[in-house]
């Protein structure tokens, strides 16, 4: 089994499967730090929302596919969000993954600058929250940092679809904190012939494949309406969008909905 580990993440609170894996990128900040709930409204009004669990996968990984097998029954849990989040620093290994894109990449290298357990570049690693990560196919892991979540609450989302096409998004509640409001269109299935690499003929299954994202703005702690024309929700591929509120700088995840369209 091979994993993408940093130096700096082998600390005495990080999971014992870490030990094992190999190095493949640096990143600063240690895993020592304790993970952070993603709710820390003082004074919100807050409404249930699902928590979001987002896979970072290679096709050139050969520890991967129990992790994208993992995505798959997690997505069956209507509590959950999950996103699948191809990276591409395995490509220089002889297979360009085709479902990988560099912003996954980006995306994970700013969450382990934050240095919580469980950061680092590697894969497969899973992110819950925004928050604490896990090695992406040790289950009782995730399952502990999905449980941390659970209690987290945020703004409230709701959608409505006018006579015209146009899809509005609301966005409730009461807080301090400013976030961004982001996007999400998503591939429910894709699945992948490899040619080559580590998984070199293997046929590999995938869940909830990010396949665009966009930033709509940022959410005050007002109410916010944002509106989504015909094209916003008619990305090539994609045949599910989400909307994600998380702090700057790749921050906590603070609400997210799957549109209902």
């Amino acid at each position: 089994m091979r994993y993408i580990i940093l130096p700096a993440m082998i600390a005495a609170t990080a999971f014992a499967g870490f030990m094992g894996a190999q190095i493949a990128q640096s990143s600063s900040g240690s895993s020592a730090q304790v993970a952070t709930p993603a709710n820390n409204f003082d004074d919100a009004t807050i409404s249930p929302t699902p928590t979001v669990v987002e896979l970072f996968t290679s096709q050139g990984c050969s520890s991967c596919p129990p992790a994208d097998m993992l995505a798959s029954r997690l997505a069956k849990d209507s509590s959950l969000l999950v996103i699948s989040r191809p990276v591409t620093y395995w490509d220089r290994l002889g297979w360009k993954d085709t479902l990988a894109r560099e912003q996954n990449t980006r995306l994970q290298r700013t969450y382990a600058r934050k240095g919580k357990v469980g950061s680092g570049v590697y894969t497969p690693q899973i992110v819950v929250n925004g928050g604490g990560g896990a090695v992406g196919s040790r289950e009782g892991d995730v399952r502990s940092l999905v449980r941390l979540a659970k209690n987290n609450s945020g703004p409230l989302i709701e959608t409505n679809i006018d006579e015209n096409g146009f899809t509005t998004v609301t966005i409730s509640g009461q807080s301090r904190y400013m976030a961004g409001v982001a996007l999400l269109a998503l591939s429910s299935s894709e699945t992948v012939s490899v040619g080559r690499g580590e998984n070199g003929g293997r046929k590999l299954h995938y869940t909830n494949v990010v396949k665009a994202e966009r930033n709509l703005g940022s959410w005050d702690g007002s109410s916010t309406q944002f509106t989504l024309s015909h094209n916003d929700l008619n990305i090539p591929g994609a045949d599910k969008y989400a909307i994600i509120v998380q702090r700057p700088g790749a921050g906590v995840i603070v609400g997210a909905k799957l549109l209902e369209i």
